[in-house]
């Protein structure tokens, strides 16, 4: 089996080359650009049995002002790879968010929970699931949620670990919206989970990829400073205190009990976390 992998060079993709090893095809930009279709003739000439679609415009605040780009990279871009999966027959995997939803549930939201985006940025990613319904009889639409990995998400230069991390070093006092609650998610896990989704022969569908556990980004922040036995000044904040330009959903977090129910578990975010740390150095490995 061949898996190509688009985005291969980003926080989920770095990952999900390692978890397939020799049997993954990593396509950067440079190989194949999702919103250009010349590009996307590369894998007709691979013939992959499985196409991961990680490409994604991920800067939310960005998207507001930038709404075609976002529409271009994570629905039209969905499209494309969606019909030049279906010509060659294959499996195609689109990665999604949580942020398809508004948050105005105060339970984790399952795959049966209809989707309402409240920003530029979940729109763009939920019409990208509907365009991958719509274009392709094989397919995966797997939302992640909160991702953390090692290489760091490169269109929004690294990861909230990493900016907490380097902010606390400084010195600064930090302050951490107390109010949003969600699920960080370990790339590494998700990039795991999502082998065993293709290997097990899944149905075709929605499934909810992420670390178990709900918490918000302060009690994040709190765990990471924790794990690393540093002293810092934290303090928890409302959101209307931090505003963004773009609207976050109270909660958005995912269920992963459907994972489960085909044999599939993902760890606690803090098991995760503590890994993550591990492997970037931060933890000492005795």
């Amino acid at each position: 089996m061949k898996v190509a992998i688009i985005g291969a060079n980003g926080q989920l993709g770095t990952d999900l080359v390692k978890v397939f090893g020799d049997i993954a095809i990593p396509l950067t930009r440079k190989e194949l650009d999702v919103t250009d279709k010349d590009t996307l003739k590369i894998l007709e000439e691979l013939k992959p049995e499985v196409v991961i679609n990680t490409a994604a415009y991920v800067r939310v605040d960005d998207a507001e002002d930038e709404a075609d780009k976002a529409f271009q990279v994570n629905a039209v871009g969905a499209l494309n790879v969606g019909r030049i999966a279906n010509k060659i027959n294959a499996i195609n995997v689109y990665i999604s968010t949580d942020y398809v939803f508004d948050g105005s549930k105060d339970t984790p939201y399952t795959e049966n929970d209809i989707p309402n985006p409240i920003n530029v940025y979940g729109a763009s990613k939920y019409a990208g699931e509907i365009l991958t319904k719509c274009s392709c009889n094989k397919y995966y639409i797997v939302r992640v949620s909160s991702l953390f990995g090692v290489a760091g998400a490169s269109g929004k230069g690294g990861n909230f670990v990493e900016t907490m991390i380097k902010k606390a070093k400084m010195g600064e006092e930090l302050n951490v919206v107390n109010d949003i609650k969600m699920t960080p998610t370990y790339t590494k896990d998700a990039a795991i989970a999502i082998k065993k989704i293709v290997e097990k022969n899944l149905p075709y569908g929605l499934y909810h990829v992420t670390n178990d556990g709900v918490c918000s980004w302060y009690d994040f922040a709190k765990a990471i400073f924790e794990m690393l036995g540093m002293d810092v000044k934290l303090n928890p904040i409302t959101s209307d205190k931090f505003p963004t330009k773009a609207i976050r959903p109270r909660n958005s977090s995912l269920s992963i009990k459907k994972l489960r129910s085909f044999g599939i578990d993902i760890r606690h975010w803090k098991e995760g976390l503590k890994d993550y740390l591990l492997e970037k150095g931060h933890l000492d490995q005795s």
